[in-house]
């Protein structure tokens, strides 16, 4: 089993022990048959009988996902061209694993400078028109809990209505603020602009976009579809295990509120995605009580269209900061990751391997253990640059067919739910994308420039 540092006052109940072994686990698994909590654990600890990873159980692992992927989706390499549009950082949950936000209160008029943004309705919308002519087909926007973002007009006066909005309903007016994020469905009208596919609202945000209401997390998610929304990311999930949230996130919904929204979610009519971002505080069984709760959540709707396994990057994060860890997870960990959740979530097509997190390297690496998917051109990204994440923001179609070619494997781009395909031609050149709206083929050559689709860099 690896070692994960726990703060000195926590006691976790859960711990990677079982009265499974490593072999049955694995024939299990080989064999196709639903995997348990305890084989889970198992396959990913290499063996609870012994501390460590035992480096040739871990090729069994591996091997064994990889000739699951092939099974379930085949050998090609799948990614979408899209943006990231982060709206605003302004928040405050107070998440320590995040280096995204900026504390809300700063935003405010007369407080000064600081290195955060809030992106008006217009903006967004500028900047998605402008990357629609650069062939994307997604836009994808994950944004800080802006206290004076509301769903609509009507959910700004039930809000100013509370005595003393801002400690009881995390709100203040927009006229506070030196810019005005306008209201949820605003921005979602404004990136669902020309065709694109909006992948939008995680359910921390559609919390938010409910406080103070008893609205359903369902009539929330059908007003913001009706707005332009057509899937949503099932980020916000971390570690889906209460003991865990409470050390890292103490702040954000629980996982039962996860749940709830992401059930919303499809119950509207939204495709969904489901995340996990591992190796901090949590263990083992922690990693696999996440994986049931999504499998499980799977089994009830069939909206996840993929797994979405996130590495804790550390470097300037407040929990790194703060001495409660002392890095992020092994390369052996991220391989072992990817695998079980392969082996694990029989009831979810597609496992993502970000190269965002990982770098080039790796990321081909865990093509090979367990994961189709190799994620997105990100014209923008914010969110793990600011956490001390080194491996960029922009890959071309070209840059996919350098990396993939390397592995032997065919290229594909997908669309956002994964139901419309293009396959890359190695041989043809120039490489762009096809799938976007405005898309012709014609090559992304570069990163956006200063201004337009990254302009807070």
């Amino acid at each position: 089993m690896s070692a994960r540092r726990v703060p000195d006052d926590v006691t976790f109940e859960h711990v990677p022990e079982t009265d499974q072994s490593f072999e049955n686990a694995l024939a299990k698994a080989r064999a196709g048959d639903r995997l348990t909590v305890a084989d889970g654990v198992e396959l990913l600890t290499t063996g609870t009988d012994h501390a460590g990873i035992d480096l040739r159980r871990k090729e069994r692992v591996l091997e064994a996902a990889d000739r699951r992927r092939a099974d379930v989706v085949g050998d090609d390499v799948t990614f979408v061209a899209n943006l990231n549009n982060n709206v605003t950082t302004a928040c405050n949950t107070g998440c320590l694993f995040c280096n995204f936000k900026d504390t809300a209160h700063q935003f405010e008029r007369g407080e000064g400078d600081h290195a955060g943004f809030t992106k008006p309705p217009e903006e967004s919308r500028r900047i998605v028109e402008t990357t629609l002519d650069r062939g994307i087909s997604e836009v994808c926007s994950v944004s800080g809990l802006h206290p004076a973002f509301a769903l609509d007009d009507e959910h700004h006066e039930i809000l100013a209505s509370y005595d003393s909005p801002a400690q009881t309903v995390n709100y203040k007016p927009p006229a506070r603020y030196e810019v005005d994020p306008g209201t949820y469905l605003d921005q979602m009208r404004a990136m669902s602009v020309g065709g694109v596919h909006l992948h939008s609202m995680t359910p921390e945000e559609a919390y938010h976009a409910r406080r103070g209401t008893d609205w359903s997390y369902e009539s929330v998610y059908r007003r913001l579809r009706d707005a332009g929304l057509d899937s949503a990311p099932g980020t916000a999930a971390e570690i889906l295990v209460d003991e865990v949230r409470d050390v890292i996130c103490p702040g954000k919904i629980d996982t039962q509120g996860w749940v709830d929204a992401m059930e919303g979610a499809v119950a509207a009519g939204l495709d969904v995605t489901a995340t996990i971002m591992y190796g901090h505080v949590e263990n083992e069984m922690h990693r696999v009580m996440h994986l049931d709760v999504v499998r499980d959540l799977q089994d009830r709707t069939g909206g996840i269209t993929e797994f979405v396994p996130l590495s804790f990057v550390h470097q300037n994060t407040p929990l790194y900061r703060r001495g409660i860890v002392d890095g992020g997870a092994s390369d052996d960990e991220d391989e072992l990751m990817i695998a079980v959740s392969r082996l694990y979530l029989d009831n979810v097509d597609n496992v993502q391997s970000s190269w965002v997190k990982y770098g080039n390297a790796k990321a081909l690496k865990l093509l090979n253990c367990g994961a189709n998917d190799l994620m997105g051109t990100i014209l923008s990204e914010e969110i793990t640059k600011r956490a001390g994440g080194e491996y960029g923001e922009f890959r071309s179609v070209a840059d996919y067919i350098d990396m993939v070619s390397a592995i032997g494997r065919p290229l594909v781009e997908r669309s956002t739910d994964y139901r419309t395909r293009h396959r890359v031609d190695p041989d043809d050149p120039p490489f762009g994308p096809h799938l976007g709206p405005r898309a012709d083929g014609t090559p992304l050559l570069d990163r956006p420039r200063r201004g337009v689709a990254a302009d807070d860099d």
